[in-house]
């Protein structure tokens, strides 16, 4: 028999005592629907998730289990589990170990204790994450695992839940039934983040306007957020008259309060389709979580007030005040699940653990899917044109191909984008499949992972790239993760569209002009592209849908706003710069590098507006003797360096052209992967924006690479050249594919 830990003392005298908290009011069984075995099946789940938080401890004290964030007060939730079907959609927070466990009642072969203690023991055995981090989480059940970012997982909770409507407008589909409801809980200290108010706010403002919403908004208020507490009233003011919602409140504590509450929150969400906001009133017992001693913030007056509010202590009142058990029974149900929980960890302790890099990296790339995509059937035009016109055809093409593809983003419908790149798709497509979203970057991110979670395909818009940075998170700590926690068992495939970098001149300042890529590239499995013409850009973005389609991929493409309309390359009105359509089938893979010229003295790496740039400078050191040529990376993860390398080896010099700042770039990637591969240092040169913010004005370009600037620094490098040995040769310079 296990020894009795100080929290377990105090319930089993708290047991023998008869001294149960008593609810507000006590309810009846039949008032709220619930059966006297319904209300014992409960109960044990309460218990398995209790034991499941207390064997933790036991574990992390023996070295064998590594993360101890647990449930202790919130095991109410198991009765909101038993009021939705196994098939709704439920994104969870963290301390719903009940509502997994109730919920794997309703699926036949499930073995919960043996899957959530795997996960805590981190094993490669964990059927949910593989053992990469203790998350709920679980296929069968319709749980995806959630991250520990505050709040992160409600944008998409509302992405899913508008995606069940927009599959109904489609004629059928996605991942969940049709009728779901979709369950998000989190905590009161969450609620106040800006991630939770935007989803909130998202989800209100689409219900307010008659969008079909079915979705629940568990907010589980245990009164403190680590050690601050949460103000009394403030969730219930700040949510009671919500535009769009419906409130409703239970007291978490007694479950057939809770079940009642969240038979009628289904009730509405699944028949009226509108958002819902269930506010379950519990406690916090154990402090937040691992070595977090809650005696250096709360009075112990106040510790011994949260542990006689027990939820299992409440429990065990209503079993006996109902007649279902007594305290004999309650006392040996409650030790017989303690020493299976206690057996089953032994086992799953054993289980093997990651060992390699190659274990732990192996579902950051989703695996691959059927691709869905229509053939094409009508003419292209070939008459050459700006990339913003190639796009555009492009997209409409795209969304033709593809009947699952919806674009959203700010001003894409009516208006057609700051830019004009998605004119008249809306009256082509209709606004349930380009959507105009309201103005929160956060929201539009999240209802793309939503909808690529259930199925669709999303082409978001981000209007510029100095505005992703208030909800990058969304990329780097939802899209990008889910396949790596879920162990490629969920995926949410996307295409982001980010207008971006500088060169635009007297137009908003580093507002609007933003050349720092490296928060985008320092994601793993998030891919990153950047055109440099009209052609390539119409390559890399049917290229990105087919990864989304195909692949499962999150894809961002980051187009050149300074090339959106530009036509011209050397002098006014030549239109060197505007290409014709490539056509349905063109796509530029991954590392597909390009090349411009054949010259030997030097080599220019670049990318996006750099190619533009070097393309002018090129013009300028040719009439001088200089034979170069240009490699345009397209590609800004993912490189083929050892292609790269091939393509620059034979020249005496090279010359990185990269508009994003000297700190943090591309550029830096690109050097060290060339001596890695034998290139001499002496060889290798930068050329790269300053470590600045972009003014605004006719300053707006000082701090970036110019034409001049290449111009010059390659002169310099040439004669350096020029003064050790002979020129490698010259050939003329013409536009070819490497």
């Amino acid at each position: 028999m296990l020894e009795p830990l100080p929290q377990e003392q105090r319930f089993f005298a708290a047991l023998r005592s008869g001294d149960w908290p008593v609810p507000e009011r006590v309810w009846q069984l039949d008032e709220v629907g619930l059966s006297a075995s319904g209300l014992a099946e409960l109960f044990e789940t309460q218990l398995m998730s209790r034991h499941l938080d207390l064997h933790a401890r036991r574990l992390q004290a023996r070295g064998e289990a590594f993360y101890t964030i647990g449930s202790a007060g919130h095991e109410g939730n198991a009765a909101i589990a038993r009021a939705f079907r196994p098939t709704d959609p439920a994104f969870l927070h963290y301390r719903d170990a009940a509502f997994l466990l109730q919920r794997s009642r309703g699926v036949p072969g499930q073995t919960p204790l043996w899957d959530l203690l795997l996960s805590f023991a981190a094993s490669a055995d964990d059927p949910i994450s593989g053992g990469r981090h203790k998350v709920l989480g679980s296929k069968a059940l319709h749980i995806p695992p959630q991250t520990s970012t505050i709040a992160s997982h409600l944008p998409k909770a509302m992405g899913a839940s508008y995606s069940l409507g927009l599959w109904r407008r489609l004629g059928g589909g996605g991942e969940w039934p049709a009728d779901s409801v979709v369950v998000c809980s989190f905590g009161d200290a969450s609620f106040n983040h800006s991630t939770a108010q935007g989803a909130l706010n998202a989800a209100g403002w689409a219900a307010y306007q008659g969008a079909p919403m079915p979705l629940v908004m568990v907010c589980e208020d245990n009164g403190i957020g680590i050690s601050t507490p949460t103000p009394d009233g403030w969730i219930e003011a700040s949510m009671r008259s919500r535009p769009g919602f419906h409130y409703l409140a239970c007291d978490g504590l007694d479950l057939l309060d809770t079940w009642r509450a969240a038979c009628e929150a289904e009730r509405i969400a699944r028949c009226r389709k509108q958002p819902v906001f269930l506010h379950m009133r519990c406690v916090r017992l154990y402090g937040h979580a691992g070595s977090d001693a809650q005696q250096a913030y709360l009075a112990p007056a106040r510790i011994k007030a949260d542990e006689a509010r027990d939820p299992l202590l409440v429990t065990a009142g209503l079993l006996q005040h109902h007649g279902v058990l007594d305290a004999v029974a309650i006392e040996r149900l409650y030790r017989s699940v303690a020493e299976r929980v206690a057996y089953v960890a032994e086992e799953a302790i054993r289980r093997p653990k990651l060992e390699t890099a190659g274990q732990v990296m192996a579902s950051i790339v989703p695996p691959s899917r059927p691709g869905r995509a229509r053939p094409w059937q009508d003419e292209v035009d070939s008459t050459p044109a700006p990339m913003a016109k190639l796009l555009n055809q492009a997209l409409t093409r795209l969304m033709t191909r593809y009947p699952h593809l919806v674009m959203a983003g700010e001003d894409i419908g009516r208006k057609g984008g700051v830019y004009g790149v998605t004119q008249r798709l809306q009256a082509q497509f209709g606004p349930h499949r380009v959507i105009d979203t309201l103005l929160d970057e956060q929201s539009i991110l999240g209802l793309g992972i939503g909808m690529g979670q259930n199925g669709l395909v999303p082409i978001l818009e981000i209007q510029f790239l100095a505005y992703l940075h208030n909800a990058e998170d969304q990329l780097r700590g939802e899209a990008a993760t889910l396949s790596f926690f879920s162990n490629g068992q969920y995926t949410n495939p996307m295409v982001v569209r980010i207008a971006g970098l500088g060169y635009q001149k007297g137009f908003g300042g580093h507002f609007h002009n933003d050349n720092a890529l490296a928060v985008l590239r320092d994601i793993p499995g998030l891919l990153v592209a950047c055109p440099s013409n009209a052609a390539d850009a119409v390559g890399l973005l049917q290229e990105a849908v087919r990864l989304a389609d195909e692949e499962q991929r999150v894809v961002v493409v980051i187009e050149p706003i300074a090339l959106y309309h530009t036509r011209d390359l050397l002098e006014e009105g030549d239109q060197q710069w505007c290409f014709a359509d490539p056509g349905p089938e063109h796509c530029l893979a991954m590392g597909e590098l390009g090349q411009w010229g054949e010259g030997r003295d030097l080599a220019i790496v670049t990318y996006g507006n750099g190619v533009h740039l070097s393309r002018q400078a090129a013009a300028k050191l040719e009439a001088e003797g200089v034979a170069l040529r240009i490699v345009d990376l397209r590609w800004l993860t993912a490189i083929d360096h050892d292609a790269v390398h091939r393509l620059v080896a034979d020249c005496a010099q090279v010359l990185v052209v990269d508009e994003c700042r000297r700190s943090g770039s591309l550029s830096e990637e690109l050097i060290t992967a060339l001596v890695e591969r034998g290139m001499p240092s002496d060889r290798l040169h930068r050329l790269t924006a300053e470590d600045s913010f972009i003014p605004l004005g006719r300053a707006a370009t000082v701090t970036l690479p110019s034409v001049a600037g290449i111009v010059e620094q390659a002169r310099g490098l040439v004669g350096r050249k020029a003064k050790g040995r002979p020129s490698l040769g010259k050939t003329a310079a013409r536009s070819s594919e490497a």
